[in-house]
């Protein structure tokens, strides 16, 4: 991190099927090796899946889906005279996306379906119903973190 200057944040452009830098976003996070087409087709035909499945709009099952992901606290280790504490605290907007983008894709890959499009669509479908790997893993971030309220002075 430097010390000079706080560094520019980076505006992404909008989509061109959704016209949304949320989905932008989440293909950027999608993508391998550079492969942004590649991981657009992906996100496209699992959207595709999601409203035959759903008969509801892909996109808001998605969004739907991000909302039911976003942790509100986590925890963060702290070190206070020789003993390491797990101190809750919560979480900046931009990273609860960010935590949320991840999770969904890492349990999509985790899934057992056939095609990553057909793994997505059936993670985000979870999700936005809230079931699903990715909101287990938001619950035990809450539950660690109520766990540990007691280390809560020691925040910085």
């Amino acid at each position: 991190m430097s010390r000079r200057k706080k560094s520019v944040k980076r505006t992404i452009l909008a989509d061109s099927r959704y016209d949304s830098q949320t989905v932008s976003k989440f293909i950027n996070v999608l993508m391998y090796q550079g492969k942004k087409s590649t991981a657009e087709r992906i996100f496209y035909a699992a959207m595709d899946l999601v409203e035959s499945r759903t008969s509801q709009p892909g996109v808001n099952v998605f969004k739907q889906a991000l909302t039911n992901l976003k942790p509100v606290v986590e925890v963060k280790s702290r070190r206070v005279g020789g003993a390491t504490y797990q101190v809750p605290v919560e979480v900046r907007p931009e990273r609860r996306t960010a935590l949320a983008m991840r999770w969904l894709i890492e349990y999509s890959r985790e899934r057992n379906e056939k095609s990553m499009n057909e793994k997505l669509a059936a993670e985000v479908i979870a999700a936005s119903k809230g079931e699903g790997n990715g909101v287990k893993k938001k619950e035990d971030t809450h539950r660690m973190a109520e766990a540990n309220k007691a280390f809560a002075h020691y925040r910085w």
